[in-house]
């Protein structure tokens, strides 16, 4: 986050090719800002470029690399307090929270440009988001959210289902507030949403697991911490689910204290 600058580096070497400040003026009210951090940055699989989100201003950037001496960067004014976010399934659209304005940002990495901006609460934090597709929807990527127990689902194929493209078509009732993440993958039909920063023991130290092909029924709780074995003291924060390759395990972080022991489940989906 400091200071207010990326790095365009050699990508042998890690050798930095280039700096540039991020200062400037934020996209709603054009105020200056002196010090906005840099956010996710994702690579483009359409152009050669960084797509860049600055988190304070509100904007996101499209770094083009192919000539870094004659550097050519895109600005794309969106919504303030850009943080995390992933691509949708074709890798074409770019979803990211802005999350303290209660928005969704959809960037089409293809035609550069600004797609929709969706209205989601409340504090979205997505981390890459998670794609499936919805019996009734079609694909969607889904957010969960710090504020409160909502998992929302946003169409995302404008050529196959263009009614709902680009809008909240669903949104679950999660175990609480406080989740940083939420996973799925292409060989699995569940999806887990983690919630670590809820002030509930028992939520902080659980994961909700949705099936896919019946979200209706609700979610299921596992209790991931206590699966940890005795761990003695510490908050014991269950965090950042990810599948491996094959999408038939799922590794949960339990975190506690730097003094205190933690620990990794591995758990068969």
């Amino acid at each position: 986050y400091w200071p207010p600058q990326y790095v365009i580096m050699d990508g042998d070497t890690l050798e930095p090719r280039t700096i540039v400040s991020t200062r400037g003026m934020t996209a709603d009210t054009s105020e200056y800002h002196p010090e906005p951090r840099v956010a996710a940055i994702v690579a483009s699989h359409e152009h050669p470029e960084f797509i860049v989100n600055v988190k304070e201003t509100g904007k996101v950037l499209l770094v083009n690399y192919e000539d870094i001496d004659n550097l050519s960067v895109t600005t794309i004014p969106t919504a303030r307090y850009l943080h995390d976010g992933g691509w949708d399934s074709t890798h074409r659209y770019f979803l990211t929270a802005a999350n303290q304005s209660n928005k969704v940002v959809v960037i089409d990495s293809k035609l550069r440009k600004m797609s929709a901006m969706i209205d989601v609460d409340k504090i979205p934090h997505p981390g890459r988001g998670a794609n499936f597709i919805h019996a009734k929807y079609g694909p969607v990527w889904s957010t969960s959210a710090l504020g409160n127990n909502k998992i929302t689902l946003i169409g995302t194929d404008p050529a196959g289902h263009p009614d709902s493209a680009w809008k909240v078509v669903e949104v679950l009732k999660g175990q609480g507030g406080g989740s940083l993440f939420i996973k799925t993958h292409p060989n699995s039909k569940h999806l887990y949403v983690d919630t670590p920063l809820n002030p509930s023991e028992k939520i902080s130290q659980s994961v909700a697991v949705f099936d896919i092909t019946d979200l209706d029924k609700g979610y299921k709780v596992l209790p991931i911490a206590e699966w940890a074995g005795d761990l003695g003291e510490g908050p014991k924060r269950v965090v950042q689910p990810e599948y491996n390759k094959a999408g038939d395990e799922i590794w949960f972080s339990v975190w506690s204290g730097k003094e205190q022991k933690s620990a990794l489940v591995i758990v068969d989906d």
